[in-house]
């Protein structure tokens, strides 16, 4: 069984930063992409970066020079960093895995990060 688990999260000021982690358990192989999404209050979830098997990155225009998505050594693992956070990146972040055998993505629980101006 699949099992996506986030950390990292918190209150940070303004101007600071954050990293972000994520692990996929039960399913180590095969993985398609793994990446980050964010909702804020009221507004829908969107992508923020996403790191393919093949190594290729796609990040949101919000956070392009700011946030970097890698790979830990192992490939179940992804990271989000964030610098120069601001307080529209206030939302819960969300790690997004694809397998390239399952039809659907498998998801976290979310870490929320509160930025404060």
């Amino acid at each position: 069984q699949v099992q996506v688990v986030e950390s990292g999260g918190g209150l940070v000021q303004a101007g600071g930063s954050l990293r972000l982690s994520c692990v996929a358990s039960g399913a180590i192989f095969n993985i398609n992409a793994m990446g980050w999404y964010r909702q804020a209050p009221g507004k829908q979830r969107e992508l923020v970066a996403q790191l393919t098997s093949s190594g290729s990155t796609n990040y949101a225009d919000s956070v392009k020079g700011r946030f970097t998505v890698s790979r830990g050594n192992a490939k179940n693992t992804v990271y989000l960093r964030m610098n120069s956070l601001k307080p529209d990146d206030t939302a819960i972040y969300y790690c997004n895995v694809r397998y390239t055998w399952s039809p659907s993505d498998f998801w976290g629980q979310g870490t929320q990060v509160t930025v404060s101006s």
